[in-house]
């Protein structure tokens, strides 16, 4: 559709809403306050403006993609994030958004004139013209990418958009499409870094942070868990079991971290390292509260194996405390942001001591003295060697989660 074509002649063109897209957005951060922007200035631009959309598709574990809707007396656009399965759904199947998706070019009715509707009739066309609205257009927008994201704007105005109010929309798109593309990016970026290494190192990637050797030392709780049995059962069972298999465990465990405000550094084979930093207040509290956390979600996660007909297994969880070097480390083509250090390192060997000891959470002596109360459910196992630590550490274990399965 082209507003170009429909009257075979170039309008006047209103450049308020251009002009700012070109040189004033860039003070805009978020998507929706560039829509809000956008939508604001096009009605001041004398556009009737009182409905407009964005659907935008996006990189995410959990999520599809987004709505962004504006109506007048907004500032800022409001955001409805949709979950995968919003593609299957009915509002999505009859809708223009999919017809766009799919390849249209561009669709515009008249809502309120009988003799003008053509073409197809989707479910929102009722619904707006219930609404009061007399006019709806809507356009793909394109990305660098070459992918297809969708626009939609409709008016009241009783004659609905004229020519140039047409012509300003399409011509206005491109350059709210690059725009929109920027930040769009960045917000996937920061998803997937959040998704992979976590919002804090993330955050300090995306501020260039990037160098090898780069970081810091940080005081931090440590947490380093594992899955037991997880060789013999990838042995006798089939790739996509095991798979399920760690999704849940894992679904559990980070549950609990993330819960109580931890940070998962990755994710190693069928093991976890996370730290809850020591800046943060009830750090260790938080961190002892997360492996009780755990254990309750083991039980359950265990009960339903069990319903289902499957074995349970079992886990363990050490928690320590001190000082780790936090930031890059790798080869120079290839990088981790991770921690090391001598803390980190009594961590796993005490992770390791669970399977000795037969309980699922041992505990250092060190953790428990930074705990910031004394917890009657814990219970002293003494001084205990770990494997290649030339001091034997205090070591204690939870009493209330002895009965979980640790083997």
């Amino acid at each position: 559709m082209s507003a170009r074509r429909e009257s075979g002649h170039w309008p006047s063109r209103r450049n308020g809403t251009l002009d700012w897209l070109a040189r004033e957005s860039v003070l805009e951060p978020y998507i929706d306050n560039l829509f809000g922007g956008t939508c604001n200035r096009l009605r001041a631009d004398g556009i009737p403006l009182d409905r407009a959309t964005l659907h935008l598709r996006t990189l995410h574990p959990q999520l599809l993609g987004a709505t962004i809707t504006w109506r007048p007396g907004m500032q800022d656009a409001e955001i409805d994030f949709h979950e995968r399965g919003a593609l299957e759904q009915p509002a999505y199947l009859n809708s223009p958004v999919r017809a766009l998706f799919e390849g249209a070019e561009g669709i515009r009715q008249r809502l309120d004139l009988e003799h003008l509707r053509e073409g197809p009739t989707f479910g929102i066309f009722a619904d707006l013209r219930r609404r009061g609205f007399t006019d709806y257009l809507a356009l793909p927008m394109r990305f660098t990418d070459g992918k297809r994201h969708a626009s939609s704007w409709a008016t009241r105005r009783p004659e609905g958009f004229d020519t140039v109010d047409l012509l300003t929309i399409e011509e206005m798109l491109p350059i709210l499409a690059m725009a929109v593309e920027i930040r769009l990016n960045r917000r996937i970026a920061r998803n997937l870094l959040n998704t992979y290494v976590g919002p804090r190192a993330g955050e300090r990637i995306l501020r260039g942070e990037i160098t090898r050797g780069s970081g810091e030392t940080l005081h931090a709780a440590i947490w380093n868990s594992d899955l037991r049995g997880f060789t013999r059962l990838s042995q006798t069972r089939s790739r996509d079991e095991l798979i399920d298999l760690l999704n849940g465990y894992f679904d559990v465990m980070a549950d609990a971290v993330l819960g109580q405000g931890g940070e998962i550094l990755k994710f190693m084979g069928d093991g976890l390292l996370a730290i809850f930093p020591l800046d943060a207040p009830r750090a260790c509290v938080r961190a002892f509260r997360a492996a009780r956390d755990a254990i309750l979600g083991m039980h359950r996660f265990n009960a339903a194996r069990r319903d289902r007909g499957k074995e349970a297994v079992g886990f363990g969880i050490a928690l320590h405390r001190g000082d780790v070097m936090w930031g890059n480390i790798g080869a120079a083509s290839r990088l981790d942001f991770t921690v090391i250090g001598p803390a980190v390192n009594i961590t796993e060997r005490l992770q390791e001591l669970t399977k000795e000891l037969h309980v699922p959470v041992l505990l250092s002596g060190a953790f428990v003295e930074s705990c910031e109360h004394r917890d009657a459910s814990l219970r002293r196992l003494g001084r205990r060697r770990l494997r290649d630590i030339d001091e034997a550490i205090e070591v204690y274990t939870m009493v209330d989660g002895e009965t979980a399965v640790s083997d």
